[in-house]
């Protein structure tokens, strides 16, 4: 997944960055990388008033901010970093179900989205009648102490594929939260695309590299090793996914999503918030980790300094029968 949860019982968690700074790159910096890629799937299943979308693997939520303002009624889900469920609180004027303390108090249920947050992070208002949106801390399970009707979308978003154990992990949550969705309801899979056709494929084999990891490992069952570090995804691996989480496949889709930032400081600090080198930084350290980035992103610099690396996500859309 482009997110990947932080490693408990690690030393710190995260030796980069705290959490806190982790969750507030991904929101301010990273996130906002893979918009193309929930318009383009909002637009093909034309989301919009009466859709009641589950966004599995939340994270800050920008996701469910762009479903609501589309007319939808939205619910968050994410077992990982609390840091950016708080985010997504923020964004969404709503608590987090089962959350410890916040970086800052969470607005009430109904509240606005806070005006700094709308401009720094491109938050968009959501129309006055759309249900108050849920955020749930923990695994898919937790959905069955929400009180409300099935759910007629499912996305998973975070682009599965980057690290080992991806596919499996996933396949697990689909299998959960299915029982939360309604019959006939659209489930999409979110993935990068072929490795020749994403630039930053060749920054990321620096996390495999430095932690000392096979990159090359087979999609299966118990197949795929505990490894740390990025590895490309394979042709029909979504698909593989969805098949497996017992759903029917509709079709696919590809969406260029470049990653660009306004410098080299910028790129790093965006890459590592995705916690994807977290192996690498425990294997190394910090420093090291940081100076190696700086190289591999240097194919990519301009000369006015700014960093551009297209790429392209996959996604499959799916039904539950």
């Amino acid at each position: 997944m482009l997110v990947r949860e932080p490693r408990r019982g690690a030393a710190g968690s995260r030796r980069a960055h705290d959490e806190e700074r982790a969750a507030l790159d991904w929101a301010e910096i990273q996130e906002r990388m893979l918009v193309p890629l929930y318009a383009a799937v909002y637009e093909r299943l034309e989301i919009g008033p009466g859709a009641r979308l589950l966004g599995l693997g939340c994270g800050a939520g920008l996701a469910l901010v762009l479903a609501r303002a589309r007319g939808a009624s939205v619910t968050g889900v994410d077992e990982g970093a609390r840091a950016r469920l708080a985010l997504a609180a923020e964004r969404l004027g709503c608590s987090v179900a089962g959350a410890g303390p916040s970086r800052e108090p969470v607005p009430p249920p109904g509240a606005s989205v806070p005006r700094r947050d709308v401009a720094a992070r491109g938050v968009a208002a959501a129309p006055e009648d759309v249900a108050t949106p849920r955020l749930l801390h923990g695994s898919p399970a937790v959905l069955r102490g929400v009180d409300a009707p099935p759910y007629t979308v499912m996305t998973a978003f975070q682009p599965a594929g980057a690290m080992a154990g991806d596919y499996e992990t996933l396949t697990a949550r689909l299998r959960a939260a299915l029982s939360f969705t309604a019959h006939g309801a659209t489930v999409v899979v979110a993935g990068w695309g072929p490795p020749e056709r994403c630039a930053a494929s060749t920054v990321l084999r620096v996390a495999t590299r430095l932690a000392d990891t096979d990159a090359s490992l087979p999609f299966g069952p118990g197949e795929l090793g505990a490894g740390g570090g990025w590895r490309p995804e394979r042709r029909d691996d979504l698909e593989a996914v969805a098949a497996r989480a017992g759903l029917r496949l509709l079709g696919s889709g590809r969406v260029a999503c470049p990653f660009g930032y306004a410098g080299t400081a910028g790129a790093v600090r965006g890459l590592l918030s995705t916690g994807l080198f977290d192996a690498a930084i425990e294997a190394t350290d910090a420093a090291q980790v940081d100076k190696e980035l700086r190289e591999a992103l240097h194919p990519y610099t301009r000369q006015d300094g700014t960093v551009w690396m297209p790429n392209v996500f996959r996604y499959v859309v799916a039904r539950r029968d």
